[in-house]
């Protein structure tokens, strides 16, 4: 390009995506968690009130805060250690939302039937 040397990078961002040299995603899913975080805490008004159903909040969740998180996973590469990652993040909004910590001992397919949210489907 006239000259000019482009400068090799290990990683970059195209097209909202992280792309890493070696072809980890790692640094991509850091990314979508921290934006259904972001979708997460937008929505913790409504996530949070008592005043409003558990199975309303649910319902919310499923529409607003869960598509954000695998935004485009259907091409990612993705490995196992990734999968539970975005679990545990997902298991900690609902548990949350539910005012239940893990010393609650309260088991996580529980908590999912009081939501109504089925676990994910990121394979």
């Amino acid at each position: 390009m006239d000259g000019m040397t482009i400068p090799k990078v290990e990683k970059f961002k195209y097209l909202g995506s992280i792309i890493q040299q070696n072809g980890d995603i790692s640094d991509y899913i850091d990314q979508c968690i921290k934006g259904g975080r972001q979708k997460w805490k937008y929505a913790s008004g409504v996530l949070r009130d008592n005043r409003i159903s558990i199975g309303l909040t649910g319902k919310v969740y499923r529409m607003v805060v869960r598509p954000a998180i695998p935004y485009g996973s259907e091409c990612w590469p993705i490995k196992n250690t990734h999968v539970q990652r975005l679990m545990v993040v997902e298991m900690r909004m609902i548990r949350w939302m539910c005012s239940y910590t893990r010393l609650d001992r309260i088991r996580n397919g529980a908590i999912r039937d009081l939501v109504k949210v089925a676990p994910s489907r990121i394979r």
